[in-house]
């Protein structure tokens, strides 16, 4: 048997030719039987009985040169009418709605989970989950669905909603406007069940979500460069995390990490920066003085003040060696102390100082408690040069350690679990090891999502082995629309994987026709599919699972959205006021 040539005369139309004349039969005895029913109904419900003309040849032909008035001679004409147009209106919606289902169905690529791959973060599976993980629900009958995980979204095409449990940690991955706050950041706040820290470089997730949150708990806007222009309301002791010498050293860190923006890439004034710092921090917590004080030292490299406050402190080694970097060659020292101050120069703006300096008329804001609570964070700062970065890092690494201590305290895990949203991470959050971070919070309870714009985003902060990390340890990922990284989109594509495709061809030969069946590996999700996602949906990759794809939920598309909305607008219209008051100052 041979693959049938090209031959002149023939087209692929041949091949179709013996299907018409079956088809044609199956339209017109389609169209008869509507008809024939139809009309029939029709003459029935008008009073004229139940009486349908023979289902034959003969009464199709008379239907097709008289018109159905012959065949139902005692009935309404528009009664008959009637009827035929509501058999062949019911025949077309079943149609509609059959191709709908279909096309749904076609969405979803072969390859990719289903329910059954899924089961776990199904509404039944989530629930059986949260049992086990918080000791809390184990005497509640009906749980509320927010009380058993985080919503992710809906299972492409027409799947249930499916949730990640409390122990998961996330990263997000999309370009600006496709989702992320409408469809992760608010609905996360909204839906939180304990504690609640947000970061972000912008007041939408605020704006609408400090209305709902009040009804929680109480709302701390930590606020130092006006991103919502909310006055001063709070304070929180920064110096307190460097009560030992390893917290004062990570506090160190954060504000050398703003103006890093590779951790894994420190040359010798960085780190002799931090440890300069790590010393001033150390020698200002030890000795009750506050930042001012650590800006007088930055200042002024002989003076001795923090070295003597080192040595009361019984902390003769960290004095001595912040003595040797002051005795240093003169171009060595200022060329340390320079970086520091840098380093420190957001500190430098009494309105950002303020936020984090003891004020007696104002509520103090503590960690350890926030923890414990049902109260919302909010840390807000502009991004780029002389952003308040290092101090919301700072702020921020304080309540996930705060939580983490709390866990330990309550038998391992936090109930309910704490919500940490770090938006924006790699521009106002940089906790330099945050990927080191990700592999114990899920345990704790802490249930911490990381939102960049792209891969190559997280590796200019945290290095490609601690991006590397960071994407490892993370359980759940969202991979939205707009990713343009090719390499990054190529290898997702690849851990996506391959299915076979068939293919079907004819043949002709002296013996008559034959049709065979090859098959080949295809990509599931080729790169450019993945790059073209739609806005609002965004592929799942799930530790143990295979890739899913997921609609987002917006908030605005959920109920009680109207109430939201309206605190939303009142509240951008009170901020727009704080501004407009500002500017007249």
């Amino acid at each position: 048997m041979s693959t049938r040539p090209a031959r002149k005369g023939h087209s692929a139309g041949d091949d179709l030719l013996p299907w018409i004349i079956p088809g044609v039969a199956v339209l017109v005895g389609g169209a008869f039987t509507g008809a024939w029913l139809g009309g029939t109904l029709g003459a029935a419900v008008s009073g004229a009985g139940w009486n349908p003309p023979p289902f034959s040849l003969e009464t199709l032909a008379t239907l097709v040169k008289d018109g159905p008035q012959e065949l139902w001679p005692t009935a309404s004409s528009g009664a008959v009418t009637a009827g035929i147009a509501t058999v062949f209106g019911v025949f077309v919606a079943l149609v509609i709605t059959l191709i709908v289902l279909v096309r749904g169905r076609v969405k979803r690529p072969d390859g990719l989970a289903g329910r059954k791959e899924l089961a776990g973060m199904l509404p039944k599976g989530a629930a059986e989950r949260a049992r086990a993980l918080r000791p809390s629900l184990a005497g509640t009958t009906k749980l509320d669905p927010d009380q058993t995980g985080n919503l992710l979204g809906n299972l492409e095409p027409n799947g249930p909603e499916l949730r990640s449990s409390y122990e998961d940690v996330e990263l997000d991955l999309m370009a600006p406007r496709a989702g992320k706050s409408t469809g992760i950041a608010v609905p996360r706040v909204l839906r939180a069940q304990g504690s609640v820290l947000l970061t972000s470089n912008k007041a939408d997730v605020y704006s609408v979500t400090r209305a709902e949150r009040e009804r929680a708990g109480r709302v701390w806007v930590f606020d130092p460069q006006g991103i919502a222009h909310t006055p001063r309301g709070m304070w929180w002791d920064m110096l307190a995390d460097a009560a030992t010498i390893e917290g004062a050293r990570r506090l160190a860190g954060h504000f050398v990490g703003a103006v890093n923006d590779d951790a894994s890439k420190r040359d010798f004034w960085i780190s002799a920066a931090q440890n300069t710092l790590t010393a001033l921090f150390h020698a200002a917590n030890r000795g009750g003085r506050q930042i001012d004080e650590v800006l007088t030292w930055l200042a002024d490299p002989a003076d001795r003040t923090p070295i003597d406050l080192l040595r009361d402190a019984a902390m003769p080694a960290l004095a001595d060696q912040l003595q040797g970097t002051i005795q240093g060659a003169v171009e060595t020292r200022d060329g340390i102390y320079e970086t520091a101050r840098q380093c420190a120069a957001c500190l430098l703006d009494p309105a950002i100082a303020a936020w984090v300096t003891p004020d007696p008329q104002m509520p103090q804001f503590v960690p350890e408690q926030h923890a414990l609570s049902q109260d919302t964070l909010y840390l807000l700062s502009k991004d780029g040069g002389g952003s308040a970065a290092g101090v919301i890092a700072a702020a921020a690494d304080s309540v996930l350690r705060a939580g983490v201590v709390a866990a330990e305290r309550m038998g391992g895990r936090l109930d309910p679990p704490m919500t940490a949203i770090l938006d924006e991470a790699a521009n106002v959050c940089r906790i330099s090891d945050l990927p080191d971070l990700y592999s114990h919070l899920g345990s704790r309870g802490i249930n911490i999502v990381t939102l960049l714009q792209s891969y190559r985003q997280g590796v200019r902060v945290w290095g490609e082995a601690g991006m590397d990390a960071l994407w490892g340890a993370a359980t759940i990922k969202l991979l939205g629309a707009g990713l343009d990284d090719a390499d990054f989109v190529e290898k997702v594509s690849r851990l996506v994987g391959e299915h076979d495709v068939s293919t079907i061809s004819y043949s002709k030969s002296k013996d008559g026709r034959s049709r065979s069946t090859s098959y080949r590996l295809e990509r599931i999700l080729p790169a450019d599919r993945i790059r073209a996602l739609p806005k609002g949906t965004a592929l799942l990759l799930a530790t143990g699972i295979k890739p899913a794809m997921v609609r987002l939920r917006p908030w605005y598309a959920e109920p009680g959205a109207d109430r939201i909305q309206a605190a939303a607008q009142a509240e951008v219209k009170a901020i727009t006021a704080r501004a407009a008051e500002k500017a007249f100052q």
